[in-house]
């Protein structure tokens, strides 16, 4: 097909990933290309056959016409045969090469000698219009013109010759020979043009179609990436599509992706299933708040929109897009929010607070030396208490607005069982829990790096959170460590309080939450930004150990291969601790619990 002129485009930002298909298109182009100039030879093949069997019912009939004119039709056949079978197709735009010659140039030749030979009384010039449009098609403008420029001048000259001049016989015949050789050079041009500009609206297709594809997918990585889930429903609630976040949503990780789903089949979802049976019913998308119960011990809840598309008709609804919203992200998203407002103003809070809580602190001291009353040293001890923990909450917010320390500053690769010994026996002395605190190191050899005062200060925070929850009866709390995998190490706090409620659990490790009207909430949190600070990972369950039912937070840090980089206190020595039979519910008693099993 003729290749006009470049058509300008305007530019899109599909323009980056269209160059890959450009190749494509070329490909495409050229096949197109080559199946049209087969069409054409094989047209140029049956033509000369048939005139070739014209020519032998001529001859064997002796209507007239010299005898040779078979060989002529002959040699026209070979011709034809052979430019289909042993050629291979002119590249587009070319505008001149042998081949034309063998195919358009022997075409006029055999028709002008037929023509002008022939004494049948046969017409041959309505096959000049063969090469014609062969050349317009395929070729460029000039070879078209020049194909009908021929074919006009032997129309002209055989008019010309075949009566005298300025007789009327002639005049007749020049007349119908110019009119012939205008409509050629129309049919050329006419031709040419409506090629190139077919060629044109090829390339804009091809151009519009490689921009609905690249569309589609950004549509669809878009909408696998998104972390709102996406389903497609039709009328009778099968899923004809869900992405990565709405399978999670409905099935977790046993989604089958190779079959529809009817949500009417799971009674856990029948939330959406109503919904979507609604929305068809009204003809309108619908909001709702809807739960999904992925099994009978787990539950949640989601907003939902719901939107209709169109048929082709225009006359009904075929589908339903469903768009499922995890309120705990919601909720979550509304806290960050919160919280970041909050914190800054916390912290410019206390530390406005910081100077007069130390006056404070100092003037109770000197009021505590000179009363000697037991009712007046009760309330300066009393002053003295809360003033502590006051300045404890000011430090807590403080901490956590503190600027982060880059890990390399302040990393020191720390023996675990070593580190937790002394730690465990410091606030073992300084909270008097002589016999409820069971401290079972069983990490030799393992080092993790941490800061020892953030080590310190993520335990003690475990440790007084476990002692608040406990019974206070002889080993209610335990400090366990143990090899998690080859190259964790896990250190965990038990101890052998109530379950936690539920409303509790889901904001554990959130700041400024708390179950209790005197904590400040920033504990738990304050220890999963110590963790997160070191490559290590906190978390909480309920497990079993030596056949009692415990609250457990566990950390899994990872374990430094090599020799510590800064001495620690040297630990008091300790009598063997006893081993601990550590057990969950569905887990071997050899086989520790792992954020896998949460």
């Amino acid at each position: 097909m003729a290749r006009g002129p470049s058509s300008q485009f305007a530019p899109s930002w599909f323009s980056t990933l269209e160059a890959g298909s450009g190749s494509q298109g070329q490909a495409h182009r050229v096949r197109a290309y080559v199946r049209l100039w087969r069409a054409f030879m094989r047209a140029r093949v049956l033509i000369a056959l048939v005139l070739l069997a014209l020519q032998v019912f001529v001859l064997l009939t002796q209507s007239g016409g010299p005898k040779w004119l078979v060989l002529v039709s002959a040699l026209h056949l070979s011709m034809a045969l052979a430019v289909l079978f042993w050629t291979r197709p002119i590249e587009p735009g070319k505008p001149f090469k042998v081949q034309w010659l063998m195919s358009i140039g022997v075409d006029l030749v055999v028709f002008a000698v037929l023509q002008y030979f022939q004494q049948s009384g046969i017409n041959y010039t309505p096959l000049f219009a063969l090469p014609v449009l062969l050349a317009s098609i395929l070729g460029s403008v000039t070879l078209a013109l020049a194909t009908a420029a021929g074919v006009t001048l032997y129309l002209l000259g055989d008019a010309a010759l075949s009566a005298p001049l300025l007789s009327t016989v002639s005049t007749a015949s020049l007349l119908q020979a110019g009119l012939t050789g205008t409509g050629f050079f129309l049919i050329a041009f006419l031709a040419n043009q409506l090629a190139q500009r077919l060629a044109r609206e090829e390339v804009l297709a091809q151009t519009s179609q490689a921009a609905a594809r690249t569309q589609a997918q950004v549509n669809e990585l878009i909408i696998e990436s998104l972390s709102e889930g996406v389903l497609v429903v039709d009328r009778h609630g099968v899923v004809r599509n869900a992405n990565p976040a709405a399978q999670n949503m409905l099935m977790g990780d046993n989604y089958p992706h190779a079959a529809k789903l009817l949500l009417s089949a799971r009674p856990g979802w029948s939330g959406i299933a109503r919904l979507v049976d609604k929305t068809f019913m009204h003809s309108d998308g619908l909001e709702s708040e809807v739960r999904i119960d992925l099994d009978e011990l787990t539950t949640h809840r989601f907003f939902a929109r719901t939107r209709l598309t169109s048929s082709q008709s225009g006359r009904q609804a075929e589908l339903c897009v469903l768009f499922l919203e995890d309120l705990r992200e919601v909720e979550a998203k509304v806290r960050t929010e919160k919280l970041a407002s909050m914190g800054r103003m916390s912290a410019a809070v206390a530390h406005e607070i910081r100077n007069p809580l130390s006056a404070i602190t100092q003037a109770n001291a000197l009021l505590d030396e000179e009363v000697s009353e037991p009712g007046q040293k009760r309330l300066t001890r009393m002053i003295e208490q809360n003033a502590q923990r006051l300045a404890r909450i000011v430090d807590d917010i403080l901490n956590v607005a503190r600027a982060q320390p880059s890990q390399g500053d302040s990393v020191i690769v720390l023996p675990v069982d070593q580190t937790l010994r002394q730690i465990t026996h410091e606030w073992n002395k300084q909270n008097k829990a002589q016999g409820v605190l069971g401290v079972h190191p069983h990490a030799p050899g393992a080092h993790i790096g941490f800061d020892p005062e953030h080590l310190r200060r993520l335990l003690i925070n475990l440790l007084d959170n476990a002692l608040r929850h406990a019974s206070g009866r002889p080993s209610s709390i335990r400090v366990i460590s143990q090899p998690h995998g080859n190259d964790r190490v896990r250190i965990s706090v038990w101890s052998d309080g109530v379950p936690l409620e539920a409303s509790v659990l889901r904001h554990l490790f959130e700041p400024f939450f708390s179950s209790e009207s005197r904590s400040s909430g920033l504990g738990l949190y304050i220890c999963r930004e110590l963790c997160e600070r070191y490559g290590a990972q906190i978390a909480y369950q309920r497990s079993r150990l030596d056949q009692l039912e415990g609250n457990e937070f566990y950390v899994l840090a990872p374990i430094i291969k090599g020799t510590p980089r800064a001495p620690v206190q040297q630990s008091l020595s300790y009598p063997p601790s006893d081993s601990v039979a550590y057990t969950r519910p569905g887990l071997s008693q050899s086989e520790p619990p792992s954020l896998s099993t949460l």
